[in-house]
């Protein structure tokens, strides 16, 4: 079923093929039985936002289609990106369990399809199935590495062309195409923004792309990038193998 917004959206769950490697998603018949009875399917366009920081929690937004930013407002209004969220990401999971208000704030970068659960809903759900509740234990645990990971980043990775690299092989292993020798990544999201996820300046950014390009590390056309050495690109993140499993 197409959308306004030119997605397929995908109405059932038990049906959709991405489910299997999507870590709240691949769960037991009956639990998707009953998680199709309390789901809101929506299509949103680029720039529509899902929830706002400091709101109290409706609900739960699984991310199925698309990307979204995660971002957080200082005294001064100034927004801080801190994570592009992805298709099979739980968005409000933290602050609907435990009643509080939303952490950050959700902005969709591009058309996506969220699937969207009530918090009373979602409260009577985990209670009747067991195997919810240890997926949303894992997404909680994923969640918390990923913020580990990026506190590491930002502190332990000196420079700006490392933390760029990181950022670039991360999306690269996320991809659709990753299995590829030269992974092809959608930019959907500004220099700018690029610069507020690695901490550093929309100039400096563009710098490290024009020196990448003139190294033949990656190819840029328009929005879309091509990493054409990719072990060229983890050596300069400084990543070891290990850490890429």
């Amino acid at each position: 079923m197409l959308s306004p917004y030119g997605l397929d959206l995908i109405d059932n769950c038990q049906t959709c093929q991405s489910r299997p490697g999507r870590l709240f998603c691949n769960l037991s018949t009956e639990a998707l039985q009953a998680l199709e009875g309390i789901k809101c399917v929506t299509a949103y366009p680029k720039s529509a936002v899902l929830f706002v920081e400091g709101q109290m929690p409706s609900g739960i937004f699984v991310l199925c289609q698309g990307t979204v930013k995660m971002s957080v407002y200082g005294r001064d209004g100034k927004k801080l990106i801190v994570k592009i969220a992805q298709a099979g990401d739980v968005l409000g999971l933290s602050a609907t369990l435990s009643g509080q208000a939303y952490e950050l704030s959700a902005e969709t970068v591009e058309p996506c399809q969220v699937n969207f659960v009530k918090r009373n809903y979602f409260l009577q759900f985990l209670k009747a199935y067991p195997d919810a509740c240890l997926k949303v234990t894992e997404q909680l645990s994923e969640n918390y590495r990923i913020a580990c990971d990026e506190v590491r980043s930002l502190g332990l990775l000196h420079t700006a062309d490392q933390r760029l690299a990181k950022l670039l092989v991360e999306w690269s292993c996320g991809n659709a195409g990753a299995g590829s020798a030269e992974p092809c990544l959608e930019l959907a999201v500004t220099r700018e923004e690029i610069g507020q996820l690695i901490g550093t300046t929309r100039e400096t950014v563009i710098r490290i792309l024009a020196d990448l390009k003139r190294r033949n590390i990656v190819q840029l056309h328009g929005s879309t990038l091509v990493i054409r050495d990719l072990s060229g690109l983890r050596e300069i993140a400084g990543w070891q193998r290990s850490e890429l499993n």
